[in-house]
């Protein structure tokens, strides 16, 4: 039996880098798939994917556009989901931008807000709207895509997407302290440098040749099914994966 058989997850940020490469990974081991995103076209080639990888086929993925940084939207989502698994086990945080202006001298108010919004408003909006359906359940797993940036502040991430991240992380924590009760548990993936369409709105974006060098999306979905494929009796609080490579 796959070993998320019978689990629902959903992700966000689905349409493409990480949220796809973790949706289908986790289709694959046969959980429901929930795919969130802004882009319906783009989630729509994610649940293709999900549906040829599934051992249940199209029958256990569902396209729920959404914009994560509206409430309202996010639950009706989660609505949406419970109304057709009933049941939420796994959230998967990943939406997340950035923007090419991002050292504190060219950073902009409205990139700020921007990238705040997504990358930490937008997850607290996600995790708000699973946790009731955790707790009565008792039991879930929340699992965060963050950013060594948080850890070790550098040149390339910029000011607001790091200070994101980091708030990211320390919710995460949050979460472990307060609803263990409920059997809930929350992992933050802390990456080191990843292939994704993030790395094309960098100031100077990297090279082909540099990107292959790199983590790619499926093996940060590898981990995410790691974690989630866990008893429950274990919590990975934080998990830093980072490339072999460096240079």
């Amino acid at each position: 039996m796959p070993m998320l058989d019978g689990k629902v997850a959903i992700v966000t940020g689905a349409g493409s880098g990480v949220g796809q490469a973790t949706a289908v990974a986790l289709a694959r081991e046969g959980a429901s798939v929930v795919l969130v995103g802004r882009r319906q076209a783009a989630l729509e080639e994610t649940a293709t994917f999900s549906s040829a990888a599934s051992p249940h086929g199209a029958s256990r993925v569902l396209v729920a556009p959404c914009d994560v940084t509206v409430q309202a939207e996010i639950e009706a989502v989660v609505a949406n989901t419970i109304e057709t698994y009933g049941a939420i086990d796994i959230l998967v945080n990943n939406a997340g931008v950035n923007v090419p202006r991002r050292s504190l001298k060219n950073l902009s108010w409205e990139d700020w807000q921007k990238i705040v919004k997504v990358n930490l408003h937008g997850c607290y909006h996600c995790i708000q709207a699973v946790l009731p359906h955790m707790r009565v359940q008792d039991g879930g797993t929340l699992i965060h895509i963050g950013s060594y940036a948080a850890r070790q502040p550098n040149l390339i991430s910029g000011a607001a997407y790091t200070a994101a991240k980091a708030g990211l992380a320390a919710l995460s924590g949050v979460i472990n302290v307060e609803e263990r009760a409920h059997g809930i548990r929350s992992t933050i993936v802390t990456l080191g440098e990843t292939n994704t369409p993030i790395l094309d709105h960098r100031p100077a974006p990297p090279s082909q040749e540099s990107r292959a060098k790199v983590l790619q999306p499926e093996d940060v979905g590898e981990c995410v099914v790691l974690i989630a494929g866990l008893p429950m009796r274990v919590t990975i609080e934080d998990i830093v994966v980072a490339p072999t490579y460096r240079g």
